[in-house]
């Protein structure tokens, strides 16, 4: 069965107000969309901006409001695992490398950096200042290869993540004068400060990132040649972003809790309108019919947008507090998600799990490694810093299957190399030998060793006597068929116990089985002796009831006549009565 969650996060004032329905201190929802939506769990002490939020398939990093730290929530454990201090404030976060494994998490500061923290290996390392101003967003390309960062300055630059990863401070392929850890380009149209930056979902050359500005536009960048595809001009400041899974559209959101739609596919053409040289220096507006408003909604500014794994839904956190859902297919408002009326800052939809036959992930990580600055990383082009691995590196993770096999001869050293533990194959084997040699030598020293003398010297280490030479098959081979036949004697006399205890247990189950069937027939008759006698007895005091009513009767009607019969007939009926006793007495006894 397939399960979708949804990650929200809050921002709180500096003085909450008393009337608010969220549970206290509780920053941090995950809620269940598929199959059925619920709350699942909440994490607390957690006030974070738009843009800080970065989730993984085992923790969440949550960078906090007007603070220099970022708060680590174990997702497996359900609590919060670290809080990490930094030189700067952070304003934006996110990850890349594997969502399943151990990844780096990025972190954007106030003061134009950015910050590269290997989670499995506690290494910290940072750019040059780049920006002239604070860094308000940033994005990764799917194959972890290309960071964009987005700054207040209005600029994007575009970085090569394997060479800000790299121990040597210079790139092979570049010139001497180059540092690799400075931008590869910067992407410079906007006119304002960059407000949210997304980047495609496709692995080629082709890949696109979209950027929203104050200056009241989008732009979609070719981020692989620095090149602008095209413009969009928006009624207002877009304050949000989202891609189609499929990159046919972007989705944006504004002040007034609005949403904006912008397909890039609506005009008519065989080509892709976004690599159509007659477009690209013309600015377009996007159609008022693919303007969303929600009717009879106070929401706020949009402060966030995320979509589902399929495409057809849309959820938008605002400023009130509310998170939305959209209909994509109709465009328009659908339900109001959860209400937490503080603003919700970040919406992460992770990808579903539970699809049938998906490759499961290779590694584990059960907790991250503190961050560890490593000056060495960050000298001017010229140092004379090594691009040796260091000592003191060193990767934390669990493995969760065996270790897949690099060369391709199957022999038995790749495969005991690989295996989680020794082989029991392996393991059987050396015993057997040693067995077998342990034997042969008792036998070989019995034989040859002759008895000690007086003047004789004991030594505790071996001579040629007691030595078995290699090439000796002949007793190696009598001793094995030795050690076979008495190991075909065991198993054989233990196979016949088995049998005999086997035959015995079920003799003495089909006797309790007897002795409790005799058992059961003998209360049965029990009880049916008893109910014969209770029967009996009923039935002798019905007809003596009977008797006693008719002499009732009896007795009245001799009253109206005359004293003689009453007398009469008050003694034979004292002498009826008296009788019953008896029968009763004469009852008991049967």
């Amino acid at each position: 069965m397939l399960s979708e969650l949804l990650v929200t996060s809050l921002l709180f004032p500096q003085q909450r107000s008393s009337k608010s329905s969220v549970t206290k201190d509780a920053g941090i929802h995950v809620h269940n969309l598929q199959p059925s939506a619920a709350l699942k769990s909440s994490f607390k002490k957690s006030s974070t901006p738009a843009n800080c939020l970065a989730v993984s398939a085992s923790h969440i990093f949550a960078a906090q409001a007007e603070k220099a730290v970022v708060h680590v929530y174990s997702r497996e454990k359900g609590n919060q695992e670290a809080i990490i201090p930094f030189p700067e404030r952070i304003h934006s976060l996110a990850l890349a490398g594997d969502f399943n494994g151990g990844g780096v998490l990025l972190l954007a500061t106030e003061g134009g950096r950015v910050i590269l923290w290997e989670l499995c290996t506690g290494r910290q390392i940072s750019t040059p200042q780049s920006h002239l101003q604070p860094i308000t967003c940033l994005a990764v390309d799917p194959t972890s290869n290309f960071l964009l960062s987005g700054s207040s300055d209005s600029n994007i630059h575009v970085w090569s993540l394997p060479a800000l990863l790299s121990f040597s401070n210079t790139s092979s392929h570049d010139p001497p004068q180059i540092s690799s850890r400075e931008p590869l380009r910067t992407l410079s149209n906007h006119r304002a400060a960059i407000t949210s930056l997304v980047a495609g979902h496709g692995s080629g050359s082709t890949n696109i990132a979209v950027s929203a500005s104050q200056d009241s536009s989008c732009i979609v960048w070719d981020y692989h040649t620095g090149d602008p595809l095209r413009t969009f001009l928006l009624p207002s400041v877009p304050l949000s972003l989202t891609l189609d899974p499929a990159d046919r559209a972007f989705y944006t959101g504004f002040e007034d809790g609005s949403i904006q739609l912008v397909d890039f596919f609506n005009a008519p053409g065989l080509t892709n309108p976004l690599f159509d040289p007659a477009l690209q220096s013309t600015p377009s507006q996007p159609p008022a019919s693919d303007h969303w408003t929600a009717p009879n909604q106070d929401l706020g500014s949009t402060l966030c947008l995320s979509i589902n794994y399929e495409g057809n839904v849309l959820f938008s956190g605002h400023e009130g507090g509310k998170v939305i859902s959209w209909d994509i297919a109709k465009g328009r408002y659908v339900a109001e998600v959860a209400d937490y009326s503080t603003p919700v800052t970040n919406l992460h939809v992770l990808p579903p799990t539970g699809f049938p036959n998906a490759p499961q992930p290779k590694l584990k990580v059960h907790s991250v490694v503190k961050p560890r600055y490593e000056s060495s990383f960050t000298g001017a082009v010229g140092d004379d810093a090594s691009s040796s691995v260091p000592a003191n590196y060193n990767f934390t993770a669990q493995f969760t299957n065996m270790l897949p096999r690099q060369d391709s001869n199957d022999n038995d050293f790749s495969f005991a190399l690989t295996h989680p533990s020794i082989p029991l194959s392996l393991l059987e084997e050396g015993i057997a030998e040693l067995a077998s040699w342990n034997a042969a030598s008792h036998s070989h020293t019995n034989s040859k060793t002759p008895q000690p003398t007086s003047n004789s010297v004991s030594t505790p280490f071996p001579t040629s006597d007691n030595i078995i030479p290699l090439d000796d098959t002949a007793t190696h081979s009598e001793t094995l068929e030795d050690e076979n036949t008495r190991l075909r004697n065991t198993i054989a006399q233990q196979s016949r116990l088995h049998k005999r205890t086997m035959a015995k247990l079920l003799e003495w189950g089909k006797e309790r089985a007897e002795r409790k069937k005799h058992d059961r027939e003998e209360e049965e008759i029990k009880q049916r002796r008893k109910k014969r006698r209770r029967e009996k007895r009923k039935g002798k005091m019905d007809v003596d009831a009977v008797d006693i009513l008719n002499m009732m009767k009896g007795k009245g009607r001799s009253e109206e006549g005359d004293s003689d019969g009453d007398s009469d007939s008050n003694s034979d009926s004292d002498s009826e009565i008296k009788s019953i006793p008896e029968d009763e007495d004469s009852d008991e006894s049967e």
